[in-house]
């Protein structure tokens, strides 16, 4: 059986399940949920991949609210760094972003000057001293 349609963006995987016990050498017996009730519970080891955890990317639940369309917002928290590229005839103002469910090695760069329409408390007035 597959799981849902083959397309080139699909997931290609489903998952993560528990292992509950080894069969034979090379097979493995899943604890699947209800849904997957039609699928046999025991898959060979070069079906598996192993999930390993990494604390930094997983998101608590609490800080991203899901809307009803099944989207949320991700909010910039802070701006990190600053450039200006130049193009062959124009230079494009770009800054690091850091968003509220990002680590720091994940910001990412964004226009300036849509950053600065959208979310202008992020940028700090400078006052030239006298």
């Amino acid at each position: 059986m597959r799981f849902g349609k083959k397309w080139k963006l699909s997931r290609r995987y489903v998952g993560p399940y528990k292992i509950l016990k080894r069969v034979g050498k090379a097979s493995y017996a899943l604890e699947l949920p209800a849904e997957l009730a039609v699928v046999h519970q025991v898959f060979h080891i070069s079906l598996l991949n192993k999930c390993v955890g990494e604390p930094t990317s997983i998101i608590p639940l609490e800080i991203v609210v899901v809307k009803d369309s099944l989207t949320y917002e991700d909010v910039p928290v802070k701006i990190l760094d600053h450039e200006v590229r130049r193009l062959r005839n124009k230079e494009v103002a770009s800054v690091k972003v850091l968003f509220r469910s990002q680590s720091v090695e994940g910001a990412t760069w964004e226009a300036e000057a849509a950053m600065k329409s959208k979310y202008h408390h992020l940028f700090p007035s400078y006052s030239i001293p006298s």
